[in-house]
């Protein structure tokens, strides 16, 4: 963590000054969404203040509108690696744009075909394609994880492909247990299949650099909420598979890409914030002395957030598999890092997640509680479906001192 300027990266983002009765706030509640820096409140502001209306028309507003929307699209490609911003689907959430993407590719299948989910997923990347398959006849099979790595092997996949399978939905990493998936190998495993990748990136995004290229797969999903964006979410595709597929549209809108994806009026002033979200990943590149283009500055700033977000992984693991009568659902091992996101879940031996959960938050400790729609991944650790877990986790804005009172704080509650 030397070198790493976390003064000034906290100092980007004002609501960590925010106070409830005094207490400033802990925002560990990172998994479910992050806080905004300057340039995304910014761009915000400055478009509902100087450019906000609608596009397609020859006047200053629309042509800015139209601008923005524009900008997005490519700050959004050089995010995940690709070089068509027409690539790139922008809508309300990661799971409007997979339920709506399910519901176009579904239409191509034959009933009878196969796509395969995981027990590992959010419900944003199972039930789009339960309810696809539903309607078009299609077989589900369902991929168990491992519980030994808790991850998703190949030697469990492989055996689920056959000529019938049309595609594999899985995540990058999970948004309850952390663990990382080697989705390299998995990815390339259902490809030799013939079957098209569906890959939730969601959780995997915050915290380290996408390469939609290398990794080979057919669609990504991410969320900006939950890297230091709006609420917006995002899917690449790839445009082969974009270009024909029967999309659910107005009559009248364009079939270009990426029109024939944008239903109704954009958010253009989500938007604005979206290409701001990348100036300050790119603002932060710089910092930590990252030099070249936007991709070269992307990648610098993720190498000085993961160093940061290990350091306080690997003491929070240490610390709080310690406490008595606390199971971690999730990889322990805090000598690798790389094999999880710092996501932790948590439940204790005689004190339920919503009572520690309203504890936390009295203190000012944010965090979640509940099943966080892993609804799946929930039922096969045998968890308590309205209890769920306690979840925390990290961003690249908080500090030791924040882990450091967090674990203190949950030692004199749980005593």
């Amino acid at each position: 963590m030397t070198g790493f300027p976390i003064s000034e990266i906290r100092e980007s983002f004002p609501s960590l000054e925010s106070t409830d009765e005094g207490r400033r706030r802990i925002y560990f509640d990172n998994p479910a969404g992050t806080q905004v820096p300057r340039q995304v409140i910014d761009a915000v502001t400055d478009t509902y203040l100087h450019h906000n209306g609608n596009g397609g028309v020859f006047n200053s507003t629309s042509i800015a509108a139209d601008a923005t929307a524009t900008r997005a699209h490519e700050a959004m490609a050089v995010f995940v690696g690709c070089d068509d911003p027409g690539e790139i689907n922008i809508g309300p959430s990661m799971t409007s744009l997979t339920f709506r993407l399910a519901q176009g590719l579904a239409r191509e299948f034959e009933p009878g075909d196969e796509i395969i989910v995981t027990r590992m997923d959010h419900e944003g990347n199972v039930s789009p394609w339960l309810m696809a398959a539903e309607e078009r006849k299609l077989t589900i099979r369902w991929l168990p994880f491992n519980r030994d790595s808790w991850r998703i092997e190949v030697e469990d996949l492989e055996p689920l492909l056959n000529e019938r399978t049309k595609l594999l939905a899985l995540n990058y990493a999970s948004n309850l247990t952390g663990a990382v998936n080697d989705i390299d190998n998995l990815i390339r495993t259902a490809k030799s299949a013939g079957a098209l990748v569906y890959v939730d990136g969601v959780q995997y995004a915050p915290h380290h650099m996408i390469d939609v290229e290398r990794l080979g797969c057919d669609f990504l999903a991410i969320s900006p909420y939950k890297f230091y964006g709006p609420h917006l979410g995002v899917v690449w595709g790839r445009r082969e598979l974009l270009e024909p597929m029967q999309t659910y549209k107005v009559r009248c809108e364009s079939d270009d890409l990426p029109d024939r994806f944008m239903q109704g009026t954009l958010q253009f002033e989500l938007m604005a914030g979206l290409s701001g979200t990348i100036e300050y990943i790119e603002d932060l590149g710089r910092k930590v002395n990252g030099d070249g283009d936007q991709r070269n500055l992307i990648r610098a700033a993720f190498q000085a957030m993961e160093a940061h977000e290990n350091g306080l992984t690997q003491l929070l693991l240490e610390e709080l598999t310690s406490i008595p009568d606390i199971t971690l659902h999730g990889p322990a091992n805090s000598n690798s890092p790389g094999n999880r996101v710092p996501t932790f879940s948590f439940t204790h031996k005689t004190q339920k997640p919503s009572a520690i959960a309203e504890a936390l938050s009295r203190e000012g400790i944010f965090c979640h509680w509940g099943h966080n729609y892993a609804f799946e991944l929930a039922k096969v650790l045998g968890l308590d479906l309205t209890e769920g877990v306690v979840r925390v986790g990290l961003a690249h804005y908080n500090t030791e001192s924040e882990v450091q009172h967090m674990l203190a704080f949950l030692r004199r509650v749980l005593a």
